[in-house]
């Protein structure tokens, strides 16, 4: 397999890249126009192989995609690059309408004018698969209803919207032009690498910054939480074995109210960290502050993951108990990733609380 992998120095990217280089034989583009997420380091453990190629290359520009695609010949396109913080998308839709609608297009087409070289064999070979979320859905109501495959969408923020809107594009040119498509619909991934203005990461740091932990509104909202590592050995078996045409959906079966996840931060932390503990904070949980809720917050997600389960006998091989720990003894054991990226641009701020009317 040649696999082009659009955003590969992003979280989700990063550890498709290093599942595909360290358990696979293939040879992998990394597409990536490095923004403020992207970073080369959560790849360096891999970087130096053969098999690892680096371009960076925006997926808006269409003249520098069709000289990957000719330089490179994939036979795979796994498309993950995209905006995807909900809360940057209330505050500034328009780089999500570019990047995930705009961009997905750009990328479709320039897929289907290579595609469109190829032989039979090649044509028949080829793949798109296009990496999604499950807040295209909107929100569950019920606390026994499961996100399916043939759910309705709902998007409910400027983020969910626009990748509604690009799942709907790659189903078109499925359709419209035959292009062997295969799209997946994830629940909240966590885990290693992951920039730290996600709510994990972000409690996690503020907590060993003795910083308050902001839980919007109640902290009642319900999410399924997905380990990265778990996520990138589905999306490499969907890429091998889905069905063109396709969707699966992938979720951890691990469904917890946010001010949950957050209070078992705050204990694996008294466990794993005690010493960290700043000057005049008792306990970690002390650091819990309640803030107003952002516009448009669904109150519950959850997956059904019976479909890649039953065709693909893909099934999350970490609980939300094994993988939170390992997540935060990472953040634990490598300081230098995370204190590097908070040199930049990102300070720990919350963000998504602006007067949406202004954008």
């Amino acid at each position: 397999m040649r696999i082009l992998l659009s955003g590969g120095a992003g979280f989700i990217g990063s550890a498709v890249l290093r599942h595909l280089i360290q358990h696979t034989q293939a040879e992998v583009a990394n597409v990536d126009k490095l923004t403020y997420a992207g970073n080369l380091e959560s790849v360096a453990s891999v970087s130096d192989s053969p098999r690892y190629h680096f371009y960076q290359v925006d997926i808006c520009d269409s003249a520098a995609l069709d000289q990957v695609f000719a330089a490179f010949k994939p036979t795979h396109v796994m498309h993950l690059a995209a905006e995807s913080h909900v809360d940057r998308s209330i505050d500034g839709p328009a780089d999500f309408i570019e990047t995930n609608i705009v961009g997905t297009y750009t990328l479709l087409e320039a897929a289907r004018r290579f595609w469109s070289t190829l032989d039979d064999e090649g044509r028949s070979a080829f793949r798109f698969h296009h990496i999604s979320t499950d807040e295209v859905y909107g929100d569950l109501e019920g606390t026994g209803d499961l996100f399916t495959e043939t759910t309705p969408y709902a998007p409910s923020s400027p983020y969910s919207a626009s990748k509604a809107s690009s799942d709907h594009l790659v189903r078109a040119w499925h359709r419209t032009y035959g292009l062997p498509t295969l799209i997946t619909n994830c629940s909240n991934n966590y885990g290693p690498f992951h920039f730290p203005e996600k709510m994990i990461p972000h409690m996690i740091l503020n907590a060993l910054g003795g910083k308050p932990l902001p839980v919007y509104g109640d902290g009642a909202q319900i999410r399924d939480w997905l380990y990265v590592e778990d996520h990138a050995r589905a999306l490499v078996k969907v890429a091998n074995e889905g069905q063109v045409g396709e969707t699966y959906n992938i979720g951890g079966h691990n469904e917890k109210k946010n001010i949950d996840v957050v209070r078992a931060l705050c204990a694996l932390l008294e466990e794993l960290a005690p010493a960290e503990k700043p000057a005049g904070v008792t306990r970690y949980e002390d650091l819990i502050t309640f803030v107003k809720d952002r516009p448009g917050h669904d109150v519950r997600y959850a997956i059904d993951a019976g479909k890649i389960q039953r065709e693909l006998g893909w099934v999350p091989q970490e609980s939300f108990e094994t993988g939170i720990r390992k997540t935060v003894q990472w953040y634990l054991d490598n300081p230098a990733w995370w204190q590097r990226v908070l040199s930049g641009d990102y300070r720990l701020g919350r963000l998504g609380e602006s007067n949406v009317s202004a954008q």
